[in-house]
């Protein structure tokens, strides 16, 4: 089996694509296959090697290897013009120079269905026109779908399709063709707005085969996945959320997280399972399990799933990925902190996502914690400095400073003041986190240490009479 994933370098790696890459990448890993990576880049004006630089990356994070290339169509357009002269030598394609109002003009002469057929002219000096495929009068093609079943296109609906142009440049649907022969592609698994462009490659390589062109091989089964959906119906855009590979990537997502999640877009494993690791899905992926029905992408499902892979990792593992996600970010010096292995593990069960943790606990490794105003006036009344107070009291009396300790004796304030916990708890982390979010409270306190616990608990407590000072004047 050979498969292949072939974008257009037009923009980054949007979501529909990468689960593409993933149905193809699980096929050929599952049936011991080859995976080849074509960029088709025959859009000259968007086409950038910025754009192919930002789908590779997207590739690598999502851990999708190939085996052959990556092969860029343009550097392949001597095989396409080898190709152009085979078909026109041996009647199977024809110059024409149309234009498109010719095209209409035929049409409304013909019938609004009836295919364009144009009519061969002289090649004059061998750029004069553009290169149109004949397509038979008679018949249909008949694109054999493995999820779709069959579709038949009949040839009277279908214009000759142009191939090239005048300066011999082959257009997509050809280039497509003939690399998927010389590649010798088996399977093409894609996208189902690919679909109307199946009959049209499928001429050109029955074309090539009676020219004699290229290898024998069989014609390629395919397979056009379903689209994607928003939670909405609609079709998914940038209103659902993240379009793109990188999105997910900069919000946060493990990309094993984003392998399992886009594999049961319109995949079904055969049971209710929703976690299945990477082998478990190479070992279950099958092209007759996948559906016809569109699939919904819905990012709150990939948050909730991405929250039960981050609480599977170990900690030493979602460490080192914390610290590459905040070194990437806007809090690199974060990601030396000799807290931080602890700072996660007090946070792992919290979080949902790799941008989750410094919201929660950055607070915590930050020398200036945030300042919420709100929560300042919700919990540091007259009342709540009385309990925080007494909290630094017990706080400061402390032998040793453990979480264990530290929660005996807020738990004595508790006792001593008769109030509910959250009464003597969101006082103490508006001080020390600036805010009413952090992680457990007995182990942000011993994670900050009794001498800058103290020190942020002073801190706020003297800000807290300040104001309640100008106020009074």
């Amino acid at each position: 089996m050979r498969v292949r994933f072939a974008p257009s370098p037009t923009g980054a790696l949007h979501i529909g694509g990468a689960r593409t890459a993933l149905f193809n990448w699980l096929l050929a890993r599952h049936e011991g296959g080859e995976l080849l990576l074509r960029i088709e880049d025959t859009d000259r004006e968007r086409s950038t090697p910025e754009n192919v630089q930002q789908i590779l990356d997207a590739l690598r994070w999502l851990e999708l290897d190939w085996d052959e290339g990556p092969i860029m169509q343009t550097e392949r357009s001597e095989r396409h013009g080898e190709a152009l002269r085979a078909l026109l030598q041996a009647g199977h394609a024809y110059r024409c120079s149309a234009t498109a109002q010719d095209v209409k003009a035929y049409k409304l002469a013909h019938g609004a269905d009836r295919g364009f057929r144009g009519e061969p002219e002289p090649e004059a000096d061998g750029s004069a026109a553009a290169v149109r495929l004949h397509v038979p009068e008679e018949g249909a093609t008949v694109v054999h779908d493995v999820i779709r079943g069959d579709t038949r296109f009949e040839h009277v609906h279908l214009d000759d399709p142009v191939i090239a142009r005048a300066d011999g440049s082959a257009l997509y649907n050809f280039a497509v063709a003939i690399d998927d022969l010389d590649a010798g592609i088996t399977h093409v698994v894609r996208g189902e707005d690919h679909l109307s462009n199946t009959p049209k490659q499928l001429l050109v390589l029955e074309a090539a085969r009676a020219a004699g062109f290229g290898p024998r091989s069989p014609l390629p089964v395919y397979a056009h996945l379903p689209l994607l959906h928003g939670p909405d119906g609609k079709k998914l855009s940038k209103r659902h959320g993240a379009a793109s590979v990188q999105e997910l990537r900069d919000a946060g997502y493990l990309p094993e997280a984003v392998r399992n999640y886009l594999a049961l877009l319109g995949w079904g494993a055969g049971d209710d399972q929703t976690v299945l690791s990477t082998e478990e899905l190479i070992e279950r992926f099958e092209l007759e399990r996948v559906s016809r029905n569109p699939a919904r992408f819905d990012e709150t499902k990939l948050r909730w799933l991405n929250g039960v892979w981050i609480r599977e990792l170990p900690v030493e593992d979602l460490t080192c990925r914390v610290a590459g996600f905040l070194r990437a970010g806007a809090h690199a010096g974060a990601a030396a902190d000799a807290r931080l292995p602890r700072a996660v593990q007090i946070s792992q069960e919290k979080i949902h996502t790799l941008a989750d943790f410094w919201p929660l606990t950055g607070a915590l490794l930050d020398d200036d914690p945030v300042d919420d105003p709100k929560a300042r006036e919700r919990w540091l009344g007259e009342e709540g400095r009385g309990t925080l107070h007494d909290a630094r009291e017990a706080l400061a009396a402390l032998e040793d400073f453990t979480e264990a300790q530290i929660g005996q004796a807020l738990e004595g304030v508790l006792a001593r003041r008769a109030v509910k916990p959250r009464e003597v708890y969101q006082p103490l982390r508006v001080a020390i986190a600036g805010t009413t979010v952090s992680p457990g409270i007995f182990e942000s306190v011993a994670l900050l240490g009794r001498a800058e616990t103290l020190r942020r608990i002073d801190r706020i407590s003297e800000s807290a009479l300040d104001s309640g000072s100008e106020q009074a004047d």
